[in-house]
């Protein structure tokens, strides 16, 4: 690919996501959903831009493969729930500048949860917020183990704990909690998805239907429909 090239397909606007886009809710209605960017329980405090509703959008190959990875665990008495799927590029820039902001009065709750043990100034340059994320490309999804009655299953640290504890592999963390992200991970890998190391949660459905396109259409079921 040329430079130019590159250039044009690094971003792609517009209020429609293009054809092969799903609603996951309307492939597996039995995966949880807890949308956290859609509400105020993420590390910024508040509905993150982009997030009209709290729906979990991804490309179709990799919907279908999280349903079978679905059926695969409830034989096991195992669910999955996703805290976000696709995510548009307005919503990273609205990271990159929250990040980029000192933390106030207002921040100390998020500060607790989310990133305890590192500054805010230093979220980008240990890698934790970038400008650019896998998400924006459709085929990147964040998820989670939860029993059938709907209680999560202990992954040894929160969602989104910037800290190297929640690497998937730290080995810091033993018992339940390692053998349940093994458990997540040996599932979707079966089904085609890559785990990042640095984040257990996170996975990745290969090949992506649009490796190159970072997308920025906003979140709502309206988005994939003509």
């Amino acid at each position: 690919m040329t430079a130019v090239a590159g250039l044009l397909a690094v971003l792609a606007g517009g209020a429609a996501a293009p054809d092969g886009f799903v609603v996951l809710r309307e492939v597996d209605p039995g995966i949880g959903q807890d949308m956290r960017y859609a509400g105020a329980r993420n590390f910024t405090g508040g509905v993150v831009d982009g997030y009209e509703e709290p729906e979990c959008l991804l490309a179709r190959p990799a919907a279908e493969a999280l349903r079978r990875a679905q059926q695969r665990l409830r034989r096991s008495g195992r669910s999955l729930r996703v805290y976000d799927c696709y995510r548009p590029q307005r919503a990273v820039d609205r990271f990159v500048r929250w990040a980029r902001t000192q933390d106030g009065p207002g921040d100390r709750a998020t500060k607790a949860e989310f990133y305890p043990n590192v500054e805010r100034d230093r979220l980008i340059p240990d890698g934790y917020i970038a400008e650019r994320s896998g998400h924006s490309r459709g085929s990147t999804l964040d998820v989670t183990l939860v029993e059938l009655t709907g209680r999560e299953a202990d992954m040894g640290t929160a969602f989104d704990f910037f800290d190297p504890l929640s690497h998937t592999d730290d080995p810091r963390v033993t018992g339940a909690a390692r053998a349940n992200r093994q458990l997540l991970k040996r599932v979707l890998s079966e089904q085609g998805f890559v785990n990042l190391p640095e984040e257990w949660w996170h996975f990745t459905y290969r090949p992506e239907v649009y490796p190159d396109t970072y997308f920025d259409f906003p979140v709502a079921v309206a988005s994939v429909r003509p």
